[in-house]
């Protein structure tokens, strides 16, 4: 039995990492684990959660996160996993994934004011956004305490592709398709 294919989508805030992951799973007819959507149930079943600071919430998603990811790639389920997967943060949790499944990585890239826009939009357009800290981000932002060029890629020996979220898919959707297959 060939081992499952598990592609990262990664990227910094606003460079598209959700919507690129449930198209390619799409795509693929594969599932898509979202980070976030794992934490936004947490937050629904969580009486008077608050966002910010040293968000109670963190570990368990990440424990969930990586618990399903784990189980379905030792089924043999290819798998779409988004989250920001920064190296320092995520590697640790990724490398034992390598001996369940083929790691592909794919980093979003956008440019400052597309991000900046989309997380504006996003923070005034999804209620379910506020779980996630987009306001906060974005006046750390504002008052140079972040820069989004902060984010720290993912360094690990796998097939890596940069895809440009700017206005559509660079490369295209069926190329970042053939990638994740190993095509």
């Amino acid at each position: 039995m060939t081992l499952p294919t598990l592609t990262v989508v990664s990227g910094g805030p606003g460079t598209g990492k959700t919507t690129l992951a449930h198209e390619l799973a799409q795509t693929l007819g594969c599932p898509a684990i979202i980070r976030d959507e794992i934490k936004q149930g947490m937050v629904l079943s969580t009486p008077g959660y608050q966002a910010g600071g040293d968000d109670p919430l963190n570990h368990p998603t990440l424990d969930a996160f990586f618990s399903v990811l784990r189980t379905l790639l030792s089924a043999g389920v290819t798998v779409v996993a988004e989250a920001a997967f920064q190296d320092r943060l995520w590697r640790p949790n990724l490398e034992p994934l390598t001996a369940l499944a083929d790691l592909r990585v794919i980093r979003c890239t956008v440019n400052a004011a597309s991000a900046h826009e989309r997380i504006t939009r996003r923070a005034r357009e999804s209620a379910h956004r506020a779980a996630h800290g987009d306001l906060d981000l974005l006046k750390a932002i504002a008052n140079g305490q972040h820069s989004l060029d902060s984010w720290e890629p993912i360094r690990m020996d796998v097939p890596t592709l940069l895809v440009d979220t700017t206005d559509g898919y660079q490369p295209t959707i069926p190329n970042i398709g053939a990638f994740a297959t190993g095509g």
